[in-house]
């Protein structure tokens, strides 16, 4: 009886990891949708190229490398050991033998990982869209994959320096959120303004050709985000888990909430109008600033801890842009600012405030600088950036050869009243 409930259990504990997930997967479309309902029509059919394509390498990479950098089976707390692919997964023997120890599948544990790296990733696709080429992007996608990220996570979650120092990271503010911003920013530094953003040194508003697209892209991630926290709880099968991964779900959705409210009333208040694109930021960074400890707080501080997020990340994303860094979705304020945030709130439940700044200075540090670097080296070898010509076109002809509105844009060549001819 004894060995098969320790069966029971490994088979339940591996099917809810399984189903967190794929769960988190989902988010590969949200931030998908997000991202093309951000943008303007004519980089659509690019943007969404970049997120499906970044999804495979970061699947691929982390197979073949990334993962056991993450976890290695050994290494100095700084530098984890090398290793390549996967290896076999547990025994029955060797599961019954550990007397529930051993409760979940490695492969799994690694389908779960993988899906963080590919979140990191699409972090970056959004804030260096519409004006970036695609094969240098899938290119850094290939080092983000492979080192820059499986390195940094090994630092906190595989047992490194950051771990033991006392950091605190529960689903990923950092190893993730702050780390794919931090990527993005160096993206953004290396790469430079979209054509026309500033004008007289004054930021000019592009708007997204979808509202409703990136509407629905917020959601799927709400949603995708229960398996991001949910699922980092690991197990379920016993009482006192089952209520904790209640709880996280319960403080992940509320953080998103507070988010919302937070960014919208803000907006409201400083602009005078109910701007859409910050609320949508504001569940993102929300969702963001709980992911750091959403178990530990009571509903009501994770619903406090989310609406300062949403405050936040307006008064990010408005810095950010009169700093002239161009993120054409917020993306850098909405998972870095936030993440940060979120690091920090972990204090307000007894985390430690050197450690946690430590964590953020090293995660931001590390992902900087190699990122800075990688994206020069491949700027001076193959280019970053499309011709001018090419960006003010759009980048669905010059780096996919089709548009994403066919339809559309023959209505709009259509009315030269209104829209001139090229």
């Amino acid at each position: 009886m004894e060995t098969q409930l320790i069966e029971l259990a490994y088979a339940l504990d591996t099917f809810y990891f399984l189903v967190m997930g794929a769960f988190v997967m989902w988010m590969a479309a949200g931030f998908t949708m997000l991202e093309s309902g951000l943008v303007r029509a004519k980089n659509t059919a690019e943007i969404l190229t970049k997120n499906i394509s970044l999804y495979s390498i970061a699947c691929i990479m982390y197979m073949v490398v990334g993962y056991n950098l993450m976890y290695p089976a050994g290494g100095s707390g700084i530098i984890p050991d090398l290793a390549f692919f996967l290896g076999s997964d547990n025994t029955a023997e060797a599961v019954i033998a550990s007397g529930g120890d051993v409760y979940y599948s490695g492969m799994s544990d690694h389908f779960f990982q993988v899906v963080f790296v590919a979140t990191a990733c699409s972090i970056i696709s959004g804030a260096v869209a519409e004006r970036m080429k695609l094969w240098p992007f899938l290119l850094f996608c290939v080092f983000m994959t492979s080192i820059i990220y499986p390195v940094q996570g090994y630092w906190k979650w595989g047992g490194g320096f950051l771990d033991e120092a006392g950091f605190s990271d529960f689903a990923g503010s950092g190893v993730v959120h702050l780390c794919g911003a931090a990527a993005a920013l160096a993206g953004v530094m290396a790469l430079g303004a979209r054509k026309g953003k500033y004008k007289d040194g004054k930021p000019q508003a592009m708007p997204g050709a979808n509202l409703p697209l990136a509407t629905l892209g917020t959601f799927i991630l709400w949603l995708g985000w229960f398996g991001f926290n949910g699922g980092s709880e690991l197990i379920i099968t016993n009482v006192a888990e089952a209520n904790a991964v209640s709880l996280v779900f319960v403080n992940t959705n509320l953080a998103a909430a507070g988010g919302v409210m937070g960014a919208l009333i803000l907006s409201k208040l400083m602009f005078g109008k109910s701007d859409l694109t910050m609320a949508l930021n504001g569940a993102i960074a929300g969702l963001v600033s709980i992911t750091a400890e959403p178990l530990a707080p009571t509903p009501g501080l994770a619903l406090i801890i989310g609406f300062i997020g949403g405050i936040i990340v307006v008064f990010s994303i408005i810095t950010l842009d009169k700093l002239h860094m161009d993120d054409p979705v917020g993306a850098i304020s909405a998972h870095g600012t936030a993440g940060i945030w979120g690091l920090l709130a972990v204090t307000l439940t007894g985390g430690s405030l050197g450690a946690q700044v430590y964590g953020i200075i090293v995660i931001f540090l590390w992902t900087f600088i190699v990122s800075f670097i990688i994206w020069k080296i491949i700027d001076g070898i193959y280019g970053l950036r499309v011709t001018e010509e090419e960006e003010e076109e759009g980048i669905d002809i010059s780096e996919c050869g089709l548009e994403a509105y066919p339809e559309f844009s023959k209505q709009f060549d259509s009315a030269p009243s209104v829209y001139p001819k090229k």
